[in-house]
């Protein structure tokens, strides 16, 4: 017997149903990853990071700059 892992990426979820019915009538296991979310504090470090930026909190540097990090 072979054994193979398919992976369907983000199905919308109406074909999401449409597979998981096709795959138990064909009788075939199957299992479905839960969503793992963001953590909170992530998030709100990346929403206050744009709204710096909204605000010209950031600053513009130069590919030279960045170069010169590496130095």
């Amino acid at each position: 017997m072979r054994t193979s892992n398919i992976i369907i990426a983000h199905p919308d979820d109406d074909k999401f149903e449409v597979l998981k019915a096709f795959l138990e009538a064909l009788r075939i296991r199957f299992e479905i990853a839960g969503e793992k979310p963001y953590d909170d504090n992530f998030v709100k470090m990346i929403m206050k990071g744009d709204e710096d930026i909204k605000e010209g909190k950031g600053r513009r540097i130069t590919l030279d700059e960045i170069d010169d990090l590496w130095k």
